[in-house]
């Protein structure tokens, strides 16, 4: 993708020349100007960083190619290992991340339904180079040690984008990152058991939000009659099914909904074979046994939402996977090199400019105009990994898209041509989407 294609996308997002170098004023990044403009150094980033390593060499040599100003491997040093330039691009990845869909238009879907926002917070572990250790943690022992870090993440189902991310150490749980979710009222958030905590559900039903959780098999849980312990297996043993209210066994007594519905059996050997593989210790026969249930609490009452609706709304949380596997799959995220604690942030916040562009302005409105005129699904993984390996593309695409009235181009029907579903039986997300969401 050339400069003028890259600074042009960024102008359909609202992001102008002027607008960049004002951030990177603001930032610190830029003091004066120079040869070398923050547009230059931005798009060099974005650009280099898809594909795996990013070298000072292969961004000087970048800039170069495009302005035809000479800059050395070390100028770009200099320049870039400055924690201003990480700042310039947290900046702008935020502006990037807000800019997709504007206050009318989330207005309008925020009305359109009970839940202003659906929000799907996930995390997903990427390895990094040893010498990172001090600052990410990871796994060590006698033998060896192993740099990692965790990538959080919070996309709205909704308006399809992104919320925020944040790179943290390994040593960050998802328990420690929960309460730092901004909730609001209306949300529905969906979340993994490894978020779940007492303080949270009260936190959701204090904001007048929503939420999902998968059930911990260590949680105690009360008759909302007798304040007694319920014996969770017993009763799905004896009645297979359940949904009724119970309380959480915490000074307030906060009453939340239990729903659990049986899986098939080979669903719940793998879910068995899963835990045992992953488990530091050897699961107890209890907690074996409640895996032949799929077991959800939250705060939604019966009458705003059926155990279909809870368990349809929940696979959603697949999209977030889903999006991790096409970071993972298609960025090279295992080719990181031997780097800073400065470029390694860089680089990811590259990354995930670039990952917003592909999926918010590329993906989402692309995936409605192919299944409205072509009766076709879109797949991320597959958009994703044609943008890269085609970024050429990028740009005419992203114009088609701006420019479409009712009429498919060349590049669009290209797109659905490489980038489609297979036929299948399957539901696919947009479908479970669609099924668990629009009347």
């Amino acid at each position: 993708m050339k400069k003028s294609d890259f600074l042009a996308l960024l102008n359909a997002m609202n992001i102008d020349a002027n607008q960049i170098e004002k951030i990177a004023t603001d930032t610190g990044f830029q003091m004066r100007k120079g040869l070398v403009e923050p547009a230059d150094i931005l798009y060099a980033i974005c650009c280099q960083s898809i594909h795996g390593t990013v070298s000072f060499n292969d961004l000087a040599a970048k800039i170069d190619a495009e302005t035809t100003v000479s800059v050395s491997r070390q100028a770009i040093a200099k320049k870039t290992g400055k924690e201003s330039c990480i700042d310039f691009l947290k900046k702008i990845l935020a502006l990037v991340i807000i800019s997709r869909i504007g206050k009318e238009e989330i207005d309008s879907l925020r009305q359109a339904g009970k839940f202003k926002r659906v929000l799907v917070q996930d995390s997903t572990i990427i390895g990094l180079p040893i010498r990172l250790f001090g600052f990410f943690s990871g796994v060590s022992n006698a033998h060896t040690s192993v740099c990692n870090a965790r990538i959080q993440c919070v996309y709205d189902l909704i308006t399809e984008s992104f919320i925020c991310f944040t790179i943290d150490p390994y040593t960050k749980n998802d328990i420690k990152a929960a309460p730092e979710l901004s909730v609001e009222k209306d949300d529905l958030v969906i979340r993994d058991r490894g978020y779940l905590t007492m303080k949270e559900v009260e936190r959701h039903l204090t904001s007048e939000a929503d939420c999902i959780y998968r059930y911990q098999s260590n949680m105690i849980l009360l008759d909302s009659q007798t304040r007694e312990r319920i014996n969770l297996l017993a009763e799905l043993q004896s009645k297979k099914q359940l949904d009724f209210q119970v309380i959480l066994n915490n000074e307030s007594g906060t009453k939340i909904r239990i729903v659990a519905l049986p899986v098939s059996e080979e669903i719940a050997n793998k879910r068995r074979m899963k835990a045992k593989k992953e488990a530091k210790k050897e699961p107890g026969k209890d907690c074996l046994a409640l895996m032949s249930w799929s077991i959800f609490i939250t705060t939604i009452s019966k009458q705003d939402a059926d155990y279909n609706f809870l368990f349809r709304v929940y696979s959603l949380r697949w999209r977030i996977e889903i999006i991790f596997k096409s970071w993972k799959s298609n960025m090279e995220f295992s080719k990181i090199h031997n780097v800073s604690k400065k470029q390694l942030s860089l680089i990811l916040y590259a990354r995930f400019i670039m990952i917003i562009i592909y999926i918010q302005y590329i993906f989402s409105p692309a995936r409605m105009i192919i299944k409205k005129q072509l009766k076709k699904e879109l797949s991320m993984i597959k958009v994703v990994r044609y943008l890269i390996k085609n970024t050429s593309k990028i740009i005419q695409i992203a114009k088609a898209i701006e420019n479409y009235k009712d009429k498919l181009c060349y590049h669009l029907i290209a797109l659905a041509r490489y980038c489609s579903y297979d036929k299948r039986v399957r539901a696919n997300f947009e479908q479970e989407f669609d099924a668990a969401f629009l009347p």
